[in-house]
């Protein structure tokens, strides 16, 4: 497998490990029994670590599409360079640091962090053209 792939599947593993994280403060937040309900009442908005989780969870999942696509469209082709490899290994340490930097509420830092794993994906994106 290459080092592309394999950075793909552990940016899966992270996208889940980040539902299980946003879902376990969520219901931590509300409460197991609302959790394992219809969830049909009106909450009041998640605050704190649940969230910041939430909202790095949302924002892992527009960027993971892209990511994805990339990769899957460099095995396909048969690219693997510096740069897919770069931009694989950018995006997921980059998304692995960007998750305890949002729920600790760490300013600026993590919007750095975001722009790695963003660079990450146009390394690859660049190394298709």
């Amino acid at each position: 497998m290459t080092i592309e792939l394999q950075m793909l599947a552990l940016s899966a593993a992270l996208g889940l490990v980040q539902i299980v994280l946003s879902a376990h403060a969520t219901s931590v937040q509300y409460g197991y029994r609302w959790a394992a309900s219809a969830r049909d009442q009106a909450m009041p908005p998640l605050t704190g670590v649940a969230t910041r989780l939430e909202r790095a969870l949302s924002n892992f999942m527009e960027t993971f599409p892209l990511f994805a696509a990339v990769i899957l469209v460099a095995n396909v082709i048969g690219r693997h360079n510096w740069m897919t490899a770069w931009g694989a290994q950018l995006y997921f340490w980059g998304r692995v640091a960007y998750l305890p930097l949002y729920a600790f509420g760490v300013p600026l830092v993590r919007s750095i962090v975001w722009n790695v794993a963003t660079i990450g994906i146009i390394f690859v994106l660049l190394s298709l053209i």
